[in-house]
Formats: C-alpha cells, structure tokens, sequence
C-alpha cells in the first residue's frame, strides 16, 4: 500500500455534485492499493498515520499526531498511485490492485483507522470520479510505502 498524507486546514470530497465528507484540520489521505497487499500492509500503515507527529505543538515544532489534536480524517482511494511511468508517455496501473481485491482492503483499512484512532473516518467511494478540495497547511505533504518499512 501507498499513501499520499497531506496535513490540511480543511479538506472535502464531491461526487455528482453532492459532498460525500467533509473535515477540518486533520489529514487527508490518498490511499493506492496493490495486487500484493495483505492486512499486514493495514496494521503497519494505520499504526503509522495514527502515530505520526506531524502537526504543531505550542513552540511550532511538528510534534504532535492527529490524536493529540482532535483532528479529522479524509481517506481517498487513489489507484494511480501505483502508477508505472518507466515507459512510453501513458502510465501503466499494473500494480494497482483490480476492484475485487482492493474494495474489501480499502473497507478493511478505513475500518481499522477508525478503531485505531477511536474516531469517524470521513471517506471517498471507490471507483466513483470525485472532486477532492483540500486547503494543504504548511504545506506539509508525506509519502509512505508499506513495502518500504526499512
């Protein structure tokens, strides 16, 4: 798994016109999903957005987690993450997981985020062409594979 964490002021998803989530300060996360991943991937990566210290504390120093600061989340699935560019001009989503194993993963992650944070988590829907929003504070915008743990 792959994701794209961006610390935002706010942050919004529309499909067909209609506002699906919807936060404010907190985290918007895009969430790439590949053939090879497993529950494992989940466990390690929810651990870690739970537990990075990336927003201020009172001296201005990232310091502090989502938790620490009653922040909200957004978690947007975003297959072209996985996208392979080392040929041609049109990017290849071979890695990216088919719908049939990557819905259950995405439900099984959103799932494990909300028991690891203790708290609702907003979402996009998988498939649907979404309109994401977002105000990026700082900005401060993290990458995290869960292939690449060392």
């Amino acid at each position: 798994m792959k994701i794209v964490i961006q610390r935002v002021a706010h942050a919004s998803v529309v499909i067909d016109g209609k506002t699906k989530s919807e936060i404010g300060q907190g985290l918007l996360i895009l969430l790439g999903i590949e053939q090879a991943d497993t529950t494992e991937d989940i466990d390690w990566l929810t651990h870690k957005i739970a537990n990075l210290r990336i927003f201020n504390d009172e001296h201005g120093v990232m310091n502090l987690s989502v938790n620490d600061i009653n922040g909200e989340v957004i978690v947007v699935s975003q297959f072209t993450l996985h996208a392979s560019t080392k040929k041609g001009h049109r990017p290849s989503y071979i890695k990216a997981a088919r719908p049939e194993t990557a819905i259950p993963l995405y439900e099984a992650f959103l799932q494990k985020l909300e028991t690891v944070l203790n708290k609702k988590i907003g979402s996009g829907s998988f498939g649907a062409d979404m309109k994401v929003s977002l105000l990026n504070d700082g900005p401060v915008t993290i990458i995290i594979d869960s292939k690449d743990k060392q």
